[in-house]
């Protein structure tokens, strides 16, 4: 594989050694890729503090020898995102996502609407101009879809029955079924949460709206409480486990 320029976004960092990191990035050109960063702690001319969580970057990436990390040869900074990183819980938002797309993504597998996604939804976040938790709900509902794990959100699991159908019941979210349940399907001891019929129209328009248009969207608080619930619980059960960054995002939150 010949050396390339490519977008980057950093997902995570570890030391290696007493100067060099290793850093996950995710590529706009070849998906998720680790490096190997030489002497990135010591040199201030070549990364100078640039290789941050979350940075937006312009990376040159070389073939490493042999069966060896490819090499992180330079890179020039397009957004530090400095509000996210001066504000703790932006931060935790943050690390949630990048670990959510760096636990997810296979290396080398382009995925440029996700790398949009995440690109766009770190902006504003940084921009401040979105809530956070309505960020969060945004980003977890899209990364879902385009993950190939969209919920369902229309009708029933179990009866069918779409959302206006359903009358007064009441409705929950089935984390193993992947979808929404009504009362009167739902088996006891189902894992699930319960959702009202304007938060399921308001995560339906997230997650099959535009982008753009979901970021001018006005979220209620109870939308907000069962949005960020429900995503919260669904995405961690199809990951297999609850990520460390969750942890840390709920105990700030509270």
């Amino acid at each position: 594989m010949s050396g390339y320029t490519t977008p980057a976004l950093v997902l995570k960092r570890i030391d290696y050694g007493d100067h060099d990191l290793i850093i996950s990035l995710f590529t706009l050109d070849r998906g998720k890729v680790s490096v190997i960063a030489k002497a990135a702690k010591k040199s201030v001319k070549r990364f100078g503090g640039i290789l941050e969580l979350f940075t937006a970057l312009e990376a040159v990436i070389k073939p490493g020898r042999g069966k060896g990390l490819p090499v992180l040869q330079e890179a020039v900074l397009l957004q530090p995102f400095t509000n996210i990183r001066s504000d703790v819980i932006k931060t935790a938002y943050a690390s949630y996502w990048s670990e959510l797309v760096n636990t997810w993504m296979e290396e080398y597998d382009r995925q440029d609407m996700i790398f949009r996604l995440l690109s766009q939804v770190l902006e504003e976040l940084d921009r401040g101009g979105f809530g956070n938790r309505a960020l969060s709900i945004l980003f977890q509902i899209r990364f879902m879809a385009l993950s190939g794990l969209a919920p369902n959100l229309s009708r029933c699991s179990r009866c069918g029955l779409d959302v206006a159908g359903l009358g007064s019941r009441e409705i929950f979210f089935s984390l193993a079924g992947g979808g929404i349940v009504c009362g009167s399907c739902g088996a006891h001891g189902d894992r699930r949460a319960a959702l009202s019929k304007g938060t399921l129209k308001q995560l339906a328009w997230v997650q099959l709206g535009s982008l753009d248009k979901a970021l001018r969207l006005q979220f209620s608080e109870q939308a907000l409480a069962e949005g960020l619930a429900l995503c919260e619980a669904f995405v961690p059960y199809h990951l297999g486990k609850e990520p460390k960054s969750l942890k840390f995002l709920r105990q700030i939150r509270q």
